[in-house]
């Protein structure tokens, strides 16, 4: 394990590295950035946190000893009561919660039909363009229902897009250079689209508990039994997630509300 003291890091840059029981004591961490990263069991003790963003998935998180993280909830489904529509418990609940995204996301795509085209691959703050948002969610779709649930071993589209974190698996593309463009991506988000929604019409909250039963070979989701209703929340919750990033980042762009 490599120490360092009295050392000046600044400006470092750490990518696909593991700090995994890594300490930091009475380190200058003002101003980082923290993106994509694992912060499970992470312990802050005597520091001074001002001026901070936390965007992500919080669960369990103890400020000066007041678990926080279900008041951030509570005023979010405040905020937003939709949001209380995604933690579906039965199956005529996952169908109410995906009519309501497709209703969603077609008044995100109307926003962003008024930009040029050229503006829909913008990356605003090194996150992704609108357009690989709908191929990322391609890729969602492709991996939790085709592949997950569906069995379909090859589901892959040359234009899905995986997380950037996520490591190169063969067979599973990633090309981060094309930029077709939104109505041709929108051939393929529609596809899904439809697949998901008729999936969702044969839906029995019986189905939902069942266990998938996962295809041979290193890709994704992995090769493990999940609950059908496992799949389908994580597909709900990168929807809903990923249709939240891109109305920020039209709005950044100046996108017309």
């Amino acid at each position: 394990m490599a120490d360092f003291i009295d050392a000046d890091l600044r400006g470092s840059r750490f990518t696909r590295v593991d700090l995994t029981g890594a300490e930091f004591r009475r380190a200058r961490l003002n101003g980082i950035t923290v993106r994509g990263a694992g912060l499970h069991g992470v312990r802050l003790d005597g520091v001074e946190l001002v001026d901070a963003q936390i965007t992500g998935e919080v669960e369990n998180l103890t400020i000066n000893g007041v678990e926080v993280s279900a008041y951030v909830n509570a005023e979010l489904d405040r905020r937003d009561p939709d949001r209380v529509a995604m933690r579906p418990t039965d199956a005529e609940g996952f169908r109410a919660a995906w009519a309501l995204l497709e209703r969603l996301w077609e008044g995100t795509l109307e926003r962003a039909r008024a930009l040029e085209p050229d503006a829909l691959h913008v990356s605003v703050d090194e996150e992704w363009s609108f357009v690989e948002t709908l191929r990322h969610l391609l890729f969602v779709t492709d991996s939790w229902v085709r592949r997950g649930i569906l069995r379909v071993e090859d589901p892959w589209d040359p234009w899905d897009l995986p997380w950037d974190e996520m490591p190169d698996t063969p067979g599973i593309p990633r090309d981060r250079t094309v930029r077709p463009d939104l109505d041709d991506v929108l051939v393929r988000r529609r596809e899904r689209q439809a697949l998901v929604r008729g999936f969702l019409a044969q839906l029995t909250d019986a189905r939902l508990d069942e266990h998938t039963e996962p295809l041979d070979g290193d890709s994704w989701p992995p090769a493990r039994p999940f609950a059908v209703r496992e799949c389908l929340e994580v597909l709900l919750l990168e929807e809903w997630r990923h249709r939240l990033y891109a109305e920020r980042d039209l709005t950044a762009l100046g996108a017309p509300t």
